[in-house]
């Protein structure tokens, strides 16, 4: 096994438990130079809320999108957006990334500004 199925295994299993749960989550996706953040129905038909370091609001405001200042930056947006739909309680689908760095990042923006997890 190389290293993307290993985060690719991780992730599916990661989902199952969310799914077991009937939460709605928020799906993380990271690639070298931007960062994805989604907010999806309990049965995945959905999304419901979604913010990245593509959108125009976040790119006025970072250079680089795949630092944590711009992770911190798709977490505040896509939170705010959250609690736009009355949507408070989530669970972090983090796609078997390991919670650390940007990822981290992300998950405490998002955290600060009113979504729990």
């Amino acid at each position: 096994m190389n290293k993307k199925n290993v985060r690719l295994r991780r992730g599916r299993r990661t989902r199952a438990r969310i799914k077991a749960q009937g939460a709605t989550r928020l799906c993380v996706h990271k690639t070298p130079k931007h960062i994805y953040a989604q907010i999806i129905t309990p049965d995945g038909s959905k999304v419901l809320a979604s913010a990245s370091t593509l959108d125009k609001e976040v790119k006025e405001t970072i250079t680089f999108g795949g630092n944590k200042v711009a992770a911190t930056e798709v977490g505040k947006i896509v939170a705010l957006r959250a609690k736009s739909m009355d949507i408070e309680q989530v669970s972090f689908d983090r796609s078997g990334f390991k919670f650390h760095g940007r990822i981290k990042a992300l998950a405490d923006a998002a955290r600060e500004n009113g979504l729990k997890f």
